[in-house]
């Protein structure tokens, strides 16, 4: 009789052990999911239009688009002021360099600001996945707690009971020694 006591105890700390595992299991594949979420994100599909204009924003705002624009202007003046004759395609004050100057300012900012909006777009997005990810971390602990708060008090529960049917083991040993 002594020996199925002993067993039950045993039996019932084998239960929660495998209630332990099984909420590590569940936890593990939850997890398992957001990890596969961020590591393969969705394809982004983009017009050639979004292409070309991630291009030239890109371009746009090197230094070596404003080294290259420094030199092409520098050579544009100094070959305007000492060509002589018919050979000055743009005399002093290069009103045809300030035409082409307006036309490219005048291109290149929106061409840079439709790039601009669809990265703000993507950091829009990225923030809501973030928002997304904490509020389900947190409630992945609230969860746990509430997960260990019922198998404490599942263990305590467990504790007390042996610790009675010890109390009444003790008492039929000291009653037979006696």
């Amino acid at each position: 009789m002594k020996n199925k006591e002993i067993d039950e105890l045993l039996s019932d700390e084998n239960e929660h052990l495998n209630k332990l595992h099984q909420i590590v299991k569940e936890t593990l594949k939850e997890e398992e999911l957001i990890i596969h979420n961020l590591l393969n994100p969705p394809l982004e599909i983009l017009s050639q239009g979004q292409k070309i204009s991630d291009k030239v924003a890109l371009f746009g705002g090197s230094w070596r688009f404003i080294i290259l624009f420094g030199v092409i202007l520098t050579l544009w003046i100094i070959f305007n002021v000492v060509a002589i004759g018919h050979y000055k395609f743009d005399p002093y004050p290069f009103i045809l360099m300030n035409l082409i100057l307006s036309c490219i300012a005048a291109l290149q900012a929106p061409i840079i600001m439709m790039s601009q909006n669809r990265q703000e777009e993507k950091d829009r997005m990225r923030s809501e996945n973030d928002y997304l990810i904490n509020l389900k971390a947190e409630m992945q602990i609230r969860s746990l707690h509430q997960k260990m708060n019922l198998l404490l008090e599942d263990q305590i529960k467990t504790l007390f009971e042996t610790q009675e049917k010890q109390f009444t083991l003790l008492k039929e040993i000291n009653s037979k020694i006696k």
